[in-house]
């Protein structure tokens, strides 16, 4: 089992230690700073993604010595004059996720604005993915709420081809390449958005993925919490069923998939829209484990009265034997679950609003 675990939150990156008396803050990092995305390697490394709005999206890496580096944030190239129709920009607003890419040294970052950057250095130099960026579709990709802008929210690399990716874009649908990032296709059917002009509700481009996740053992075993509920696919994302049994709300940002089971999954529900916090005010995850056909909703050890927590995309994690769980919110908690979340505990820490949490060994799921 993973034995650390970092959060990123607005106000810096903490780093906690699994001892004898559970899990404490060992170490602060960036204080004042928000984080939005971290990533252990494989080598002891870390990477840190700040976004420092007015300054700019930064990379910082740690070496398995415990000293920390700037890094050449991912760019893009400059926009053309003929780039006109364009409605985005073509500068880094902010990178929003970091995965392992199944090769050493192999690691994918997803931005906003809707960019895909690759590096096979460790994150010292950056590649954009020209096929995806230069894509005439990419034009009709809507903006993330607040943002502005689209943004790749999830990046899943299956760990037998490191060449076939499955991205998933906030308000934009999910999108597959099979050779690399050569070329790419949009992979929705099945699913439904509701708040788009009637007869366009499977518009694939307009689906608003707010997560994915994959089964590392089963690769073509995919889930997804959307904005209107929960789909699942059997194929690797090429059809998409829903999953109506989910309780006790269809609506989150969240989920992970166990790394072995691919019957199981986890999610963090909230009310939808205008209100976005725990149901009822009840704080609980929803577990299923036999491939969405039925959900049990977990509490023990949660907060149950007056919890108006709301979990984000990159706030829940699983480590890689899929008993380890952790996730933060937007008012400051944290919890883990040593049991597959039966039962969860909070760290004694008062923290800033979390926007990511990642367990060390993410790479080993990858």
């Amino acid at each position: 089992m993973a034995d650390r675990l970092h959060v990123g939150t607005r106000k810096g990156l903490f780093e906690l230690a699994r001892g004898p008396g559970g899990w404490d803050i060992v170490d602060a990092h960036f204080l004042g700073d928000p984080v939005s995305a971290v990533l252990a390697g494989e080598d002891g490394s870390l990477l840190a993604a700040l976004d420092l709005g007015h300054f700019g999206a930064k990379l910082w890496r740690r070496d398995a010595a415990g000293a920390w580096s700037e890094l050449a944030a991912p760019a893009f190239p400059p926009k053309p004059e003929d780039a006109t129709d364009d409605p985005h920009p073509w500068t880094l607003g902010r990178i929003w996720s970091l995965q392992p890419g199944g090769v050493p040294g192999r690691i994918w970052a997803g931005s906003m604005p809707g960019g895909l950057f690759r590096s096979d250095d460790g994150g010292t130099t950056w590649q954009l993915n020209e096929p995806l960026w230069r894509m005439p579709d990419r034009k009709r990709w809507m903006g993330v709420a607040g943002g502005e802008q689209p943004g790749i929210s999830a990046v899943l690399v299956d760990p037998g081809n490191p060449d076939r990716l499955r991205l998933g874009v906030s308000t934009a649908g999910v999108w597959a390449t099979d050779d690399g990032g050569d070329s790419w296709s949009v992979i929705n059917h099945g699913m439904r958005n509701n708040y788009m002009p009637p007869g366009q509700e499977g518009d694939p481009i307009a689906q608003d993925i707010h997560q994915m996740a994959q089964c590392a053992a089963h690769p073509e075993i995919l889930w997804c919490q959307h904005h209107n509920g929960v789909f699942r696919s059997e194929d690797a994302g090429a059809n998409w069923r829903e999953v109506t049994a989910i309780r006790p709300s269809n609506f989150g940002f969240a989920v992970v998939a166990h790394p072995r089971d691919p019957g199981t999954a986890w999610f963090v529900p909230a009310d939808k829209d205008e209100r976005r916090y725990a149901p009822a005010g009840r704080v609980v995850v929803a577990r299923t484990r036999n491939g969405g056909a039925s959900f049990e909703v977990l509490d023990r050890g949660l907060p149950q009265r007056h919890a108006y927590d709301l979990v984000w995309r990159h706030a829940l994690a699983v480590d890689a034997t899929g008993e380890r769980l952790a996730f933060g919110s937007t008012s400051g908690g944290l919890w883990v679950s040593e049991d597959g979340g039966d039962g969860w505990s909070a760290p004694e820490a008062r923290l800033p609003p979390v926007a990511c949490v990642r367990f060390a060994d993410a790479w080993a799921g990858a």
